[in-house]
């Protein structure tokens, strides 16, 4: 089975885990070497796991959430929201040849992004094996890696042109290691009332109405302030497309699924549902 080759300016952008070198492909691109010699095989599925020796990623998303986020995304659910991060990503003087998604799940957002960017390659790094077999087809320019977020990332000092976050965990004191002088953190947040029209019937998790401040407090140590938009728009979701929604985040872990069933089972056949998030660009 011929094997997709990686791009190679996402490979320059990658370093080992173990030592903090450079990584190479290996011929065929059969994996990844730094020059001390740590080698990491390439999955069949075509990611690659960037991870110290006995380390083990925290837990991601599972087949079924993995399985659903890919559902809603194929559907053009969220395209709206693909297409305003595009935007954001995009904009700027300074035409970014490089993009790092964190948490970036399939690599739906990062493939939007760089449908903008002719020239740019990007990494998607995600926790979840099963994500990341879903985003190592997302983009012929982009490669898709495990690894863990919340430790010092795979990537090498300075070399980033963008780092994308879409309702995931923010690394502040990474991030801004990672991305070059002028470079930008661009990141989706869920705002108060995002599916607010969910939250009762289903008994979902209510966003935290404090999000933007701790958002703030975690990045502004490391980077400041550069711009936010705010994007609003009105779904009409059928019941199999409610329960993917919510399958896909973190209500899924929190809800068992007979009991999810049921309460959609419930609603209206077609359901108008707030789709509400904020973006935010952080730069050095």
């Amino acid at each position: 089975m011929s094997r997709r080759p990686w791009p190679p300016g996402a490979v320059a952008l990658l370093a080992c885990p173990v030592c903090g070198a450079p990584l190479s492909a290996l011929p065929g691109d059969a994996g990844l070497r730094c020059p001390a010699g740590h080698s990491f095989d390439r999955a069949r599925q075509g990611h690659v796991t960037l991870l110290p020796p006995g380390r083990t990623p925290p837990s991601g998303d599972s087949a079924q959430m993995v399985a659903d986020r890919a559902e809603v995304l194929a559907a053009g659910t969220y395209a709206g929201l693909t297409s305003v991060l595009a935007d954001v990503v995009a904009a700027g003087g300074d035409p970014a040849r490089s993009v790092l998604d964190l948490g970036g799940g399939t690599g739906h957002h990062l493939a939007g992004a760089l449908e903008r960017l002719p020239g740019a390659v990007g990494v998607v790094l995600d926790s979840s094996r099963y994500a990341a077999r879903r985003a190592a087809g997302a983009s012929p320019r982009a490669l898709a890696v495990v690894a863990d977020t919340w430790a010092r990332l795979p990537v090498r000092d300075g070399v980033v042109d963008r780092v994308l976050v879409v309702f995931a965990p923010r690394n502040g004191a990474e991030t801004a290691r990672v991305l070059r002088p002028g470079g930008r953190l661009v990141v989706a947040t869920p705002a108060p009332d995002h599916l607010a029209e969910l939250v009762g019937p289903l008994g979902l998790l209510r966003v935290d109405p404090d999000k933007a401040a701790r958002l703030a407090g975690s990045l502004e140590p490391h980077l400041r302030p550069a711009g936010a938009v705010a994007h609003r728009e009105h779904l009409e979701l059928d019941h199999r497309a409610v329960a993917a929604v919510v399958g896909m985040g973190p209500h899924a872990r929190h809800l068992a699924p007979a009991r999810l069933a049921a309460a959609v089972a419930g609603l209206p056949p077609r359901v108008r549902v707030t789709l509400a998030v904020d973006v935010t660009t952080w730069t050095g």
